[in-house]
């Protein structure tokens, strides 16, 4: 939301942060991927790059994007945002760090958690969440601090109060436990949706 503006209204999202991340700093390389996240596509593009940085808003692609980062031994920087809260972690089995599937085992049922398009969401919190997401891929980047592992922030952006709540790796979880079932990714695992 904070890279866009008014003249990308109509554009493809990709094509517009492209655009803006450049215009502010001309030596990064931003690589797009208008295809986007795919069962088809994950794992060879999440093992290109050292770190994964979620932000999406929907979750097939989360519960995809979880499973894509433990079988390419990728950390995950999860963000997530709803109303007047906020979230952040990262995991990384391979440091010994739950994965997403650790904290939230299966996915809610259809119908059962309004979208953002329904229950809306405070603009800012995603500036704010946001940015705690980039702290936590510097430090991960420069090996500094210590990194959200096994500790989930929430955010409660009404009452300005952050509380972190310890996450145990699951040793029956199907991704990253002691004998997972999920190996590979299968396209039919992450059609579900939550209307």
């Amino acid at each position: 939301q904070i890279l866009h503006d008014t003249p990308s209204v109509g554009r493809p999202k990709v094509d517009s942060a492209a655009a803006r991340l450049t215009a502010l700093n001309p030596h990064c390389r931003v690589v797009p991927h208008p295809e986007g996240v795919t069962a088809a596509n994950a794992l060879a593009l999440f093992s290109g790059y050292d770190i994964v940085v979620d932000g999406t808003d929907n979750f097939p692609t989360r519960y995809l994007n979880n499973a894509a980062a433990v079988l390419a031994g990728r950390p995950l920087v999860y963000g997530s945002i709803f109303q007047f809260e906020g979230q952040v972690s990262v995991f990384d089995p391979s440091r010994g760090a739950p994965c997403y599937r650790c904290l939230f085992p299966e996915p809610p049922q259809p119908g059962s958690v309004p979208n953002c398009g329904e229950a809306g969401v405070l603009g800012a919190l995603c500036g704010t969440i946001g940015s705690l997401q980039a702290l936590e891929t510097i430090k991960l980047i420069l090996g500094i601090g210590e990194p959200l592992h096994g500790r989930l922030v929430v955010f409660d952006a009404l009452a300005h109060r952050f509380r972190t709540i310890a996450v145990r790796r699951d040793p029956a979880c199907p991704v990253c436990g002691a004998t997972p079932t999920i190996r590979e990714l299968r396209a039919e695992t992450y059609s579900f949706g939550c209307a």
